[in-house]
């Protein structure tokens, strides 16, 4: 993996080499994580001066060699501050100063405005530029080794999830239920939930990102869930939607087969060149058609990654187009105040058409089953 990591840090060498800058301080931490395979608590990465041989991970304090935080490249440099809890990003930048950088490329978007002004204070000779989202754009395609570690989330969260719909239901309340979900990702060898588990019922269910209520779960309720597991860094996201308890009624299965078409198109849309907001607009006109466009959340999906919500983000304004090995989900839904609503929610990858189209990570049933 060195030579993965190295060749990564030298693609963004090229980036901020091109605009003029000799150095880049990286501190967002999945793009440190990205660059440098691991990145313990507070820890930056700071590339040049000086070439790859220079490049180094500072971290406010020894790394505890939490899986949960990564395995470092071994060939990469690594650097304790002295004075324990101190800012590594502030140590860089005087790191790279006494190294002979005349500028350094630094992610505003990450940086509060005290922070930067820090950097400025212990290297005032320096030239600070933007190295913007350069490492999420990277990031965005995965190559084969991370698309086998949301494969293996997608197929913990499969398995957390269907052992949930084979238990009694009925009686229980969201929270505990989330709780048990996020139970089973652990015991099926995740590392950790990949965001804050999601259930909801009755007129809760089909909210996007509702938090898990003391509501219990009632008969002829819709149950929606959305979950993921964190493998190695890397996550998934399935949400599914299903019927408690009894036969659905008639608007249950209409709304259900509505969001499952939009869906559908969604999915279908995931080809090499296709704008992200064409993706979008396929599932949307859907839903829009039917009535249902008011209301409707702000996102169809998502790219997925080190991160649960990255690049590229699939929306009506969204600018760009799909690349193949590009992670993402498809997520439509609808709520109706009162009555509640469904939300269908998978992770897939963007495959040319010759390898067989959109690759389907999560596969547990869309079927509208009645639990």
């Amino acid at each position: 993996m060195s030579e993965v990591f190295a060749a990564r840090r030298g693609l963004l060498r090229d980036r901020f080499a091109a605009v003029g800058s000799s150095a880049a301080l990286v501190s967002r931490p999945a793009n440190v994580r990205y660059l440098a395979g691991a990145a313990p608590p507070g820890a930056v990465l700071l590339l040049g001066p000086g070439g790859p041989a220079a490049d180094t991970l500072l971290c406010p304090s020894p790394p505890t060699g939490d899986p949960a935080h990564g395995r470092l490249d071994e060939r990469l440099r690594q650097t304790v501050l002295p004075n324990h809890g101190g800012d590594a990003a502030v140590a860089a930048a005087q790191a790279a100063g006494a190294g002979g950088a005349d500028s350094l490329a630094v992610e505003e978007h990450h940086l509060t405005v005290a922070r930067h002004r820090a950097l400025g204070s212990v290297a005032p000779h320096l030239r600070f530029c933007d190295l913007g989202g350069a490492v999420e754009q990277q990031r965005m395609v995965k190559d084969e080794d991370e698309i086998a570690c949301i494969r293996i989330a997608s197929e913990i969260t499969d398995q957390a999830l269907g052992e949930l719909l084979e238990s009694i239901l009925v009686g229980r309340t969201e929270r505990h239920l989330a709780l048990e979900l996020e139970r089973r990702l652990v015991d099926h060898g995740a590392d950790g939930p990949a965001f804050r588990t999601s259930v909801a019922t009755g007129p809760n269910a089909g909210l996007s990102g509702h938090r898990p209520s003391d509501r219990r779960v009632e008969e002829g309720d819709f149950l929606a869930v959305c979950l993921g597991a964190n493998y190695r860094g890397y996550r998934c996201e399935i949400g599914r939607t299903f019927v408690i308890g009894t036969t659905p009624a008639d608007w249950q299965i209409e709304l259900y087969d509505l969001v499952f078409a939009a869906q559908r198109a969604g999915r279908e849309a995931l080809v090499p060149g296709t704008e992200y907001r064409e993706v979008d607009r396929a599932a949307r006109q859907v839903l829009d058609a039917a009535g249902h466009g008011h209301g409707l959340p702000p996102s169809t999906g998502h790219g997925v990654g080190l991160e649960i919500d990255e690049d590229p983000q699939l929306t009506p304004a969204a600018m760009g187009k799909l690349d193949a090995c590009v992670p993402v989900t498809v997520e439509p839904g609808v709520h109706l105040p009162g009555r509640g609503g469904v939300r269908i929610d998978d992770t897939l990858v963007v495959r040319q058409e010759a390898d067989g189209g959109p690759e389907l990570l999560t596969i547990t049933t869309k079927e509208l089953l009645a639990l």
